[in-house]
């Protein structure tokens, strides 16, 4: 298979799971989607992107009274908490694409390695009591909470708008 055809299997087979099997995936699939993310492109090459890997039950018990997605956080064996750092922060608004690209690069790194996951936003409305929970600074603020292991649900196919109605 060509690269290219790889690429967009991956891309097209990707999809948030929100229910997970107890095992934890290993230090070393942790480690790899935590250099997918390191990876992605960043304005002036500022990587402001960092990363705090939760898999303490009661730290993530504090997290998931924090957000509606409780019992995805409960479910999932580990949390990937993605955050901008406001120190190698230049352009708010390119270092925001940026920390995107980064998620993105570790949800492809988790489909790749037989792993799911889910990038959840809505716990962002508490991101200043994440950091107290996890005792970081204000100079990294929330981004994303990644929840990741193995899928204890059936994955279902998705759709998307044909390419000609996204045409502009």
């Amino acid at each position: 298979m060509r690269k290219i055809e790889l690429i967009l299997k991956i891309i097209k087979e990707r999809r948030s799971v929100r229910k997970y099997a107890s095992k934890r995936p290993s230090k070393a699939q942790i480690k790899k989607i935590l250099e997918a993310g390191r990876w992605a492109p960043s304005g002036l090459n500022n990587q402001p992107w960092r990363f705090k890997v939760v898999t303490d039950s009661l730290l993530k018990e504090e997290l998931a009274r924090l957000t509606v997605d409780f019992e995805i956080i409960i479910s999932a064996p580990v949390l990937i908490c993605v955050f901008l750092n406001k120190k190698d922060s230049y352009s708010h608004v390119k270092d925001l694409l940026a920390v995107g690209a980064c998620i993105q690069n570790m949800l492809l790194s988790i489909q790749c390695q037989g792993l799911s996951g889910c990038w959840l936003g809505e716990i962002l409305n508490k991101k200043e009591k994440v950091n107290a929970v996890l005792r970081l600074k204000k100079e990294n603020e929330l981004m994303a909470v990644i929840a990741l292991g193995s899928s204890d649900e059936k994955i279902c196919k998705s759709t998307r708008k044909p390419l000609k109605k996204l045409l502009i």
